[in-house]
């Protein structure tokens, strides 16, 4: 039986991690098309198709929510990957400004997705993440998982990576003190992290649905993926 084509519509696809996503659903033949939410313009790349929207615009949710429909009445097994995340220049952020992205644009674009018909949700996060965490960071990264799990996916995963190589937003030192961290606070290999991602939103839909619910990967559960 031949697997059924599927796209897939992606937030901070532009970032570190969002680009080895996209690479490693491109390289996935049942990948018809990756379409790429972003402020700016991008390059043109073959089977990715660049919406540029204004995401803290009134209509941001019900954009989202015409590109979900229109992707579902192509080809039907449709996912949803959000790899937003902290970068070089927001470490150094407010609380206040940090939620209004991680939170209040991440769980936009979600509940885009969702009112669109879009059942199959991967959200990039960090390992530890809660809402009750004392750490600035792992507590905003709590709040987002939060608010996407209360749009109610169907299937919700979330990646929990430890310390992510391979990206110029690691420095050097965090990947040495990376080595020697234990489990879900180590180091994940940026590509992996990326493959383990479109693996999980090919699964949800050329394989028919893995799963139902959620599922939290963190490092050992990525590499594992990643390597089916």
């Amino acid at each position: 039986m031949t697997p059924p084509p599927f796209s897939t519509i992606i937030l901070g696809g532009t970032g570190q991690v969002g680009g080895a996503a996209v690479d490693e659903l491109l390289a996935i033949p049942e990948c018809r098309e990756v379409i790429m939410v972003t402020r700016k313009a991008v390059s043109p790349r073959e089977r990715v198709r660049n919406v540029v929207l204004d995401t803290g615009a009134a209509d941001f949710v019900a954009r989202i929510k015409t590109l979900a429909s229109e992707m579902i009445a192509k080809h039907n097994h449709v996912s949803a990957v959000s790899c937003v995340g902290i970068g070089k220049g927001t470490a150094q952020w407010s609380e206040d400004d940090l939620k209004r992205v991680e939170v209040g644009v991440v769980g936009a674009f979600a509940r885009g997705c969702r009112d669109g018909g879009i059942a199959n949700f991967c959200l990039l996060s960090a390992v530890g993440s809660t809402a009750t965490s004392p750490f600035k960071y792992v507590r905003v990264m709590g709040m987002k998982e939060d608010a996407v799990r209360a749009v109610g996916f169907t299937r919700l995963a979330i990646f929990r990576p430890g310390i992510i190589i391979g990206n110029v937003h690691t420095p050097g030192w965090s990947a040495l003190l990376g080595a020697f961290l234990p489990g879900g606070f180590g180091n994940i290999d940026q590509q992996i992290l990326g493959r383990a991602i479109a693996k999980e939103a090919a699964g949800q839909t050329v394989l028919g649905g893995r799963a139902t619910g959620e599922t939290i990967y963190e490092n050992a559960d990525m590499r594992k993926l990643a390597a089916e």
